[in-house]
């Protein structure tokens, strides 16, 4: 296990879509250490998501893990850690909400980004088990984000106002005391 760097925007890979594991390839050795590299860099950068493309492998693989409860996100149901392999996203209801978002990716900046708050993910595990959640509120606006890298696009390429991008610092003293909740992804 190593924790790897986490690719910033600019960078070629973020704006790649991910090719899709082999059915031979889930469960692997090479898969297994990409896997061990992530959870270890997603504890290390102190986030609750991570995508494969943001550790330079374009492959569709992602990892989130959301301690629930009360936290800097608001009171948020737990996410034990798991993995998604070859994930598929269908939104359920396209109402939206928008959450000020931050990404390992694109450090140092936040920005609005409204999403569609109920959506079912397919995925299959890293044992090569296929499973389905639904998600709703926040949850659903993480997975979003995190499966966004694995098309190619960060959450800058969502904002519908532009004005609505702020580095961190002038976000927490401007626009967080009077502005919608925010989630560092």
């Amino acid at each position: 296990m190593a924790v790897r760097k986490v690719v910033r925007m600019g960078h070629p890979v973020l704006r790649q879509a991910a090719r899709p594991l082999e059915p031979d390839e889930i469960g692997g050795e090479p898969m297994r250490r990409l896997l061990a590299d992530m959870i270890e860099t997603l504890h290390d950068y102190g986030g609750i998501g991570l995508a494969a493309p943001q550790v330079g492998e374009s492959v569709r693989l992602a990892i989130i893990e959301i301690p629930g409860g009360p936290t800097r996100y608001g009171d948020i149901p737990e996410m034990p850690l798991t993995a998604f392999v070859n994930p598929d996203i269908e939104v359920v209801d396209p109402e939206t909400q928008g959450y000020w978002e931050g990404c390992l990716s694109v450090p140092g900046l936040r920005g609005f980004v409204e999403r569609p708050q109920h959506v079912k993910v397919r995925y299959t595990n890293e044992h090569g088990a296929r499973g389905e959640l639904e998600l709703t509120g926040f949850l659903a606006t993480v997975f979003q984000h995190e499966f966004d890298h694995l098309d190619g696009k960060l959450y800058v390429d969502r904002l519908a106002d532009p004005t609505l991008l702020s580095f961190e610092e002038e976000y927490l003293r401007y626009l967080a005391p009077r502005e919608a909740p925010h989630v560092d992804l």
